[in-house]
């Protein structure tokens, strides 16, 4: 490659299945952290300082991402922790999640563009619920629960 003279070259039908090995490299690194009872990492820098963790942001920033996609997924789900300050383990979880689907359905032929259409579809769904659904942080319901 002109670019990076260490890039590999694929295929199309290769590339699919390289990112969703990325994104299922992450994702089962990840998923043991979930929820309350999820499990804490030990992590430990070149220079030998510890750290034990289970808040994914942290897991996400300290881990040396070298996958494209996986680092790709990760620098989405830093960005959710950002704006919101939570959900970086379940956007990993449910990315890694939709790219698994779409393996399944690939491999039984159904064309990249038409899950992208779906993927898109699905996106407008939900907004359209969230968007019916949600009250305002200044809502009396709010305040008095």
């Amino acid at each position: 490659s002109l670019l990076n003279p260490k890039a590999e070259v694929v295929k199309a039908s290769q590339a699919l299945a390289v990112n969703i090995s990325g994104a299922r490299g992450i994702q089962e690194v990840m998923k043991t952290n979930l929820g309350p009872k999820g499990t804490m990492k030990l992590l430990v820098s070149g220079s030998g300082d510890i750290k034990i963790t289970k808040d994914g942001n942290v897991l996400l920033h300290e881990m040396q991402i070298q996958h494209p996609t996986a680092s790709l997924i990760a620098r989405a789900s830093t960005a959710q922790d950002d704006m919101i300050g939570d959900g970086t383990t379940s956007i990993v979880l449910l990315i890694g999640e939709l790219l698994k689907q779409a393996e399944t359905y690939v491999s039984e032929g159904v064309h990249a563009r038409v899950l992208t259409e779906g993927f898109e579809m699905a996106r407008d769904c939900c907004l359209a619920v969230l968007e019916e659904f949600k009250v305002g942080v200044d809502d009396p319901w709010v305040e008095n629960g």
